[in-house]
């Protein structure tokens, strides 16, 4: 049979993907296999997913609208906590309007084959998401990759294309697995010049960047008619979906042409009432953000100190680079060894020649848990002859 032997390659290259099974809360510490081990690798960036308020909101709405929605959106699908988490997301990020998802996947595969029409070109960076480029795809236009961050690159295959053909550009606003950030600044200004709509994905952004945790845009002090803003529910605001913002009339037009909206199951009201909490928690607890990034640069120094190769990171995400997927699985299985869960990012999520650890710091996590962290990175890292 074919998955056999395609199990057994991905095995040889040291490419295969196992679950772990966890038996806690996600937080700092979690359990698994019945021991209490140190977490880096979890998206809940600032402590949300367990958070009191988004808890007592998901109970109350399983009180009053029950576990599942019973049908998609447009049927029976939309409850309250749905409309209200939309008048909400709307609100904080200033638009007239937004659209919640069932994930992020299902934003980006339903939203960007009805930004361009198959007669368009599509130039995206060379690093996005999966979803992403899965969504161009289903676009049906042509696609180009530019060079990751690369301006000149991207202005050169602008300048290339025929005069008034539909172009949309597409970026994430912090890169997932390097951690950087895309140059808006630059990106808008070239999207404006050439008649471009650009797209930035900033699932690991909202929440984070910004000075009111509005993401990468609200960072760089970027606002323009042509940029389509998407993000998610899954990561800093510890919940579960995807959502796009934008005006009236675009949102009506995504209700009625995103495939995966339309014909999907309502996502459960306890997540959407839930998510509606945690947008409160950002605006109210502004603490946790500068926590989270005093444990970022804690960390990020720390790592740099004992000769770690990092990418370019901006962000809380810090992948350290050892290139060869077997070392990486053998690292994070030492770490673990050690107490401590990092998980070894290989191909293809991230370019051949490129595996790596990806270390997440949350607000959540102590100077103590650190430094701890730190300790067991440099005793394997040592040992395996990486630093």
């Amino acid at each position: 049979m074919m998955w056999k032997s395609v199990l057994q390659q991905l095995t040889r290259d040291h490419l295969l993907r196992e679950l772990s099974v966890i038996d806690s809360t996600c937080g700092p510490i979690m359990s698994l296999n019945g021991q209490d081990i140190l977490l880096f690798a979890s998206n809940d960036y600032l402590g949300l997913a367990n958070h009191p308020h988004l808890k007592l909101a998901a109970c109350k709405a399983i009180d009053q609208f029950g576990v599942g929605a019973g049908a998609s959106r447009l049927v029976s699908g939309t409850l309250r906590p749905h409309h209200e988490l939309e008048l909400a997301l709307a609100q904080f990020f200033q638009e007239d309007a937004a659209l919640a998802l069932s994930s992020g996947y299902a934003t980006n595969i339903g939203i960007i084959p009805n930004l361009i029409t198959p007669e368009g070109l599509i130039l995206a960076d060379r690093l996005c998401h999966a979803s992403l480029i899965d969504g161009c795809r289903l676009s049906r236009a042509s696609l180009r990759v530019f060079d990751h961050n690369d301006m000149d690159h991207l202005k050169v295959l602008l300048a290339k294309r025929p005069r008034n053909r539909p172009t949309l550009i597409v970026t994430e606003g912090v890169f997932s697995m390097d951690g950087d950030l895309a140059p808006l600044a630059e990106l808008a200004h070239l999207a404006k010049e050439y008649d471009a709509t650009l797209l930035i994905d900033d699932a690991h952004g909202t929440g984070v960047m910004g000075p009111t945790g509005r993401g990468t845009l609200e960072h760089f002090g970027v606002k323009s008619a042509n940029i389509i803003h998407m993000g998610t529910l899954s990561k800093a605001l510890g919940t579960s979906g995807g959502f796009i913002t934008g005006t009236n009339d675009f949102i009506d037009y995504a209700i009625n042409t995103a495939r995966s909206f339309i014909y999907s199951t309502a996502p459960p009201p306890a997540i959407a009432a839930a998510a509606h909490a945690a947008l409160g928690v950002i605006l109210q607890e502004p603490e946790r953000r500068t926590r989270l990034w005093r444990n970022r640069e804690y960390m990020y120094q720390g790592l740099r100190g004992m000769g770690c190769h990092l990418t370019n990171t901006e962000s809380p995400i810090l992948p350290i680079i050892v290139n060869h997927p077997e070392l990486a699985m053998k690292m994070s299985l030492e770490l673990r060894q050690k107490g401590l869960f990092i998980p070894a990012i290989r191909p293809p999520t991230v370019p051949k020649g490129t595996s790596r650890l990806r270390i997440t710091v949350t607000a959540e996590h102590s100077t103590a848990q650190i430094d701890s962290s730190l300790a067991a990175i440099q005793h394997v890292g040592q040992s395996l002859r990486l630093l």
